[in-house]
């Protein structure tokens, strides 16, 4: 009975974990990352960084729009996973003080749920590391 209940996964799944994870992850800041690159435009995105009183809002504007697009490209192609997890974690930390914090835990109220998902979804990678099916581990063997 307890062997059912605490059931490990299918082993021949496990390397799937970090790949859907990266995938997920990836494709939110590639599409948060465009959003303000191609759609919002770096201009405005300043003026949000100067209006919650971030210095040097212009080069935030571009780390952050950036960081997301260029980070989620490279998680989705399982690059650079380390590094990137940190940004990631980066990103979500300040957007959790600066933005969410205030506005309690619901997202539909602009709070801070997402931002803890983000953060950990990219910790779990921090620690996890790209996996099995990703250029990290293609490059990691040469």
């Amino acid at each position: 009975m307890m062997n059912i209940l605490f059931k490990k996964g299918p082993v021949a799944l496990t390397n799937a974990g970090p790949l859907v994870l990266r995938l997920a992850l990836g494709a939110i800041f590639v599409y948060h990352g465009y959003d303000k690159v191609f759609l919002k435009g770096i201009p405005t995105i300043t003026g949000f960084m100067a209006s919650l009183g971030l210095p040097f809002p212009t080069l935030m504007a571009y780390l952050l729009s950036y960081g997301e697009l260029v980070g989620g490209v490279l998680l989705i192609l399982g690059l650079l996973t380390y590094w990137v997890s940190i940004v990631d974690m980066v990103i979500a930390t300040v957007a959790f003080v600066t933005v969410h914090m205030a506005n309690g835990f619901s997202v539909g109220q602009g709070g801070y749920e997402f931002m803890m998902l983000i953060f950990a979804a990219a910790f779990a990678l921090f620690v996890s590391g790209a996996g099995k099916y990703s250029l990290d581990c293609v490059l990691r063997k040469n």
